[in-house]
């Protein structure tokens, strides 16, 4: 063990911030160790965009569901999967790069690009004792993210990240068993092991919200994750990326 790795494991979830902004000395070292994650290719295909505008954090919290906590933190990233920037390399070169930057592959290369920036972002943050918060809600309506974000074309706003000073104690949950996650040299072939380990995380998580709610709430892992995923969202996402001209070949 190491403080990384410390910090790593001591990650939660915080949704209520001290009315405290950050520094510029902390944007930019979160910023700076964004862009040091790892990047395919060294295409660094995204883009981070800091809301610092009222209004504008305001608007976004209505439209990642009402969650205040968009709006009341320290400061608010939005992660950006961007190839407009290889497009306009594209320009500056001379050369048609459509048929790449358009392709599923580099739509992926995108995405895992952000995803892999933003954890590296995460984790600085909760080094310096600030708290985080991944906000997915922002993609209930893009259309209306982009507005407030004037993003181009070639760029898909992905997530938010909330990060400021906690103001609450959050209890760490519960992960799905190591040896469920992690398998050696193939995936796991017998199902009766896997739905083992299910029922296991199951009671797991059951005795977590019992006993963090005083038994108002005992479900488990499996029946959250069929309820939600047995409803309907978020169904226009593929025809607005194609229509931002990504993932179309």
């Amino acid at each position: 063990m190491n403080n990384v790795i410390d910090t790593i494991l001591r990650h939660r979830s915080v949704r209520r911030f001290e009315d405290k902004p950050l520094d510029r000395e902390q944007i930019e070292a979160i910023v700076k160790s964004a862009q040091a994650s790892s990047t395919s290719s060294f295409i660094q295909a995204y883009s981070i965009i800091g809301v610092t505008d009222r209004p504008k954090k305001q608007r976004l919290a209505e439209l990642a569901g009402n969650q205040s906590y968009v709006a009341e933190n320290g400061h608010f990233f939005v992660f950006c999967a961007d190839l407009y920037r290889h497009k306009m390399i594209g320009d500056l070169e001379n050369a048609d790069l459509s048929d790449s930057i358009e392709s599923t592959e580099k739509f992926m290369v995108a995405l895992i690009d952000t995803a892999l920036a933003a954890q590296n972002a995460a984790i600085a943050a909760e080094s310096m004792g600030l708290g985080i918060c991944y906000i997915g809600g922002i993609r209930n309506d893009l259309e209306a993210v982009k507005e407030v974000l004037k993003t181009p074309e070639y760029v898909v706003p992905l997530f938010g990240l909330a990060v400021g000073y906690p103001d609450q104690e959050t209890d760490l949950k519960p992960r799905l068993p190591l040896e469920h996650v992690y398998m050696e040299n193939e995936y796991e072939q017998d199902q009766n092991v896997l739905e083992q380990q299910l029922k296991e995380y199951n009671q797991t998580t059951s005795d977590y919200y019992r006993e963090r709610t005083g038994g108002k709430r005992e479900d488990t892992w499996t029946s959250q994750m069929a309820k939600m995923l047995g409803r309907k969202s978020r169904k226009y996402m593929k025809e607005f990326v194609e229509n931002q001209k990504l993932n179309k070949r």
